[in-house]
């Protein structure tokens, strides 16, 4: 009797996957909880693992293929030498209906479609013959279905369901604003990953539903580099891990979050909601995208558990090993540009969060003293990008000062003041 291989629940609000990479091939003997396929949603990639040991007997969903909770992944029949099943996989979900035709249904009709895909074709009552396909080993995207309704194709019955406008399907924006266009020689197409689309998703609807403004100001950075430099082989002895500057600006961001609790908040509707706990989202570049893990009540974290958790999830993330529940429910995000060399910048709000802090490359600068001396000091430009439906300029202003106080005399994050 065979064992289905099956998607699993993916996490709060996703509900589809990519299959990226198979590590096993049809005829090959799996061991429990072996890793047999990965998979990418919007948020992280996961493997899925064997769910008994035998020979993977079927692949039901190709490389490339967009699956569902609950799709059909693959079987795996019992014993070492059962036999295995064709190698070219069947497709998860029947293909929509080609409508009759005399002829025999060309080669890109055969194609799977995903379950997204599918379901705009049966809508729409479409030929996906008809469609010109840029996905994957030919196969259509949500994209191209989008982009021929949009142009009025052969068979288009309706526009773009309302419920999928472009500013909310990243994959659909480049394609519904032009047509595909032949690839040149020195030229190459990539599909964007889930992780990228979302990420253009959620950055387009920051933009297209908040008010946003960002403030600046500057810090200097002398007394926290002091005090990395006079405790810093003592700390990293004790903790067996440095301390680095984001333990200092995440202490500085909960002394301002819990006086300036609007950059705390977020609107739902005509509500506003307040949060009286501090999870501190801290943005890490992977060669994959941005993801932004989440340090939980990080009011309650000391230096160190905040250093050691930033080098795990920083760590992870780069392996995508993260956790979907790591990645969600933060209440304010902080990014620092300033590892890559970015002098100044205007990061953009994470949804539905009302503020995000944007630390930047530190440079020597001269400045007058309160003796009226100048002096070259380490200098940092902050950045508070904020909803100024939620927050008010004031306000903003406000919290940047706070946190300026704080690094310049990091005293006052200990003493609370």
């Amino acid at each position: 009797m065979a064992t289905e291989i099956k998607v699993p629940v993916l996490g709060e609000s996703v509900t589809e996957a990519t299959v990226t990479k198979w590590f096993k091939a049809v005829g090959d003997a799996v061991a429990t909880d072996e890793a047999l396929v990965e998979l990418e949603t919007d948020k992280v990639t996961l493997e899925v693992t064997a769910p008994a040991a035998g020979t993977l007997s079927e692949i039901a969903a190709a490389e490339g293929a967009d699956v569902e909770v609950g799709a059909l992944l693959g079987a795996i029949a019992e014993g070492k030498g059962a036999p295995a099943a064709k190698k070219s996989p069947p497709p998860a979900e029947p293909a929509a209906a080609a409508p009759p035709a005399p002829t025999p249904a060309p080669a890109a009709e055969a194609k799977p479609l995903s379950p997204a895909v599918r379901k705009l074709v049966e809508e729409n009552d479409l030929d996906p013959a008809a469609i010109a396909a840029s996905g994957k080993d030919g196969r259509l995207t949500k994209g191209d279905v989008l982009a021929f309704l949009k142009d009025g194709g052969p068979g288009a019955a309706a526009p773009p369901p309302p419920a999928q406008p472009a500013a909310q399907s990243a994959a659909a924006m480049p394609a519904a604003q032009y047509p595909p266009r032949p690839i040149g020689p020195s030229e190459e197409r990539v599909r964007m990953t889930r992780l990228r689309q979302r990420m253009a998703e959620r950055l387009k609807e920051a933009q297209n539903t908040a008010a946003m403004l960002t403030t600046f100001n500057e810090a200097d950075m002398s007394a926290v580099i002091d005090v990395r430099a006079q405790y810093r082989d003592i700390f990293e002895k004790k903790h067996g891990v440095r301390i680095g500057f984001m333990s200092f600006f995440v202490k500085a961001c909960v002394v301002a979050l819990r006086e300036v609790a609007a950059v705390n908040a977020e609107i739902d509707g005509t509500d506003f909601i307040y949060k009286n706990h501090y999870d501190i989202g801290v943005a890490v570049g992977t060669e994959h995208g941005l993801v932004v893990p989440v340090l939980r009540d990080a009011d309650a974290l000391s230096f160190a558990d905040i250093e050691m958790a930033i080098t795990d999830m920083g760590q992870r993330a780069r392996d995508g090993k993260l956790a979907i529940e790591e990645l969600q429910g933060g209440t304010f995000t902080i990014t620092n540009g300033g590892v890559f060399g970015s002098l100044l910048s205007t990061p953009i709000l994470n949804p539905p969060q009302s503020g995000i802090l944007g630390m930047h490359k530190i440079q020597k600068r001269p400045v007058v003293l309160d003796d009226g001396t100048i002096a070259a000091r380490p200098m940092m430009y902050l950045a508070l990008s904020y909803d100024h439906r939620m927050v008010d300029g004031r306000e903003a202003v406000a919290f940047l000062v706070r946190v300026k106080e704080c690094i310049e005399d990091p005293s006052r994050i200990m003493l609370d003041m």
